[in-house]
């Protein structure tokens, strides 16, 4: 893994920001360590022996970050926030095909069904339960629901989830604290299946 001095990623995602689509060749081999760790923390609920690994995700959410080339990229923070939204979503997404195919019953065709088993169909409902969850949480707080976002899907420090909501370290602590009891509350009450 090649290693980045400070503000280097940064730098390059300005640069592609710009339309400099050499930036994008430089960028990946310095993200990719922090791409895989991200979809390791994405996956770390799913079954042990799904089809989606780790690299599938990064190469599926990196296909998405491409095509967003006009985003104003703030940092590498901000990158990695957009990434853990992207995969997310990504998940949110499979899980949403898999429950479909579910309903479909026995007359799903066998290649929906290989796009699906990522997730078993109690996983699936977990996933489409917390992202309803986290869609109830941006009504009453989106600054909450990012700082859920960022901490626990993207791994990112209360300091660098600060930098990306330009917030205190203090403030996403809080929001933080407030929105894990909240979403405890929402998921409990919530049937499964």
């Amino acid at each position: 893994m090649q290693s980045a001095h400070p503000g280097e990623v940064t730098v390059l995602l300005q640069q592609i920001g710009n339309g400099d689509s050499h930036a994008v060749d430089r960028l990946i081999p310095l993200v990719l360590h922090e791409l895989r760790k991200l979809a390791r923390l994405q996956l770390r609920n799913e079954r042990s022996d799904h089809t989606l690994q780790p690299t599938e995700l990064v190469n599926e959410a990196y296909i998405r970050l491409v095509r967003d080339q006009a985003r104003d990229w703030q940092s590498r923070a901000h990158f990695i926030g957009v990434s853990a939204s992207i995969m997310r979503r990504i998940l949110v997404d499979y899980a949403r095909r898999r429950r479909a195919l579910r309903r479909r019953g026995p007359s799903s065709s066998a290649v929906d069904a290989e796009h699906c088993v990522a997730l078993s169909d109690q996983q699936a409902e977990q996933v489409l339960t917390l992202n309803i969850a986290l869609d109830r949480l941006e009504e009453m707080s989106p600054r909450q629901r990012r700082v859920v976002e960022l901490r626990y899907f993207g791994g990112l420090s209360p300091e660098e989830t600060a930098e990306v909501l330009n917030v205190s370290p203090i403030t996403v602590k809080r929001d933080w604290l407030v929105a894990k009891s909240w979403l405890k509350g929402q998921l409990r009450n919530q049937p499964v299946g």
